[in-house]
């Protein structure tokens, strides 16, 4: 089982900087996409696809709002 803190070291060891990942994003990410994530399961083979659709879908501004935990 990878752990959320797992996948936030290995998404970002293998992302560019845009792409960064925050314990904030993945926990919104969670939020509005809850079957992905079962049991605390972020599994990089079924995860980390569909959360950087998600991420890219973002707009700065949102994801800005998000890191600093206002939206």
């Amino acid at each position: 089982m990878t752990t959320k803190e797992q996948f936030l070291l290995d998404h970002n060891k293998l992302c560019s900087l845009d792409l960064r990942a925050t314990m904030e994003l993945l926990s919104r990410f969670e939020v509005e996409k809850p079957g992905l994530c079962k049991n605390g399961n972020w599994s990089m083979e079924k995860v980390r696809r569909p959360f950087i659709m998600w991420l890219t879908s973002l707009k700065q501004e949102d994801r800005r709002s998000i890191n600093r935990g206002i939206a």
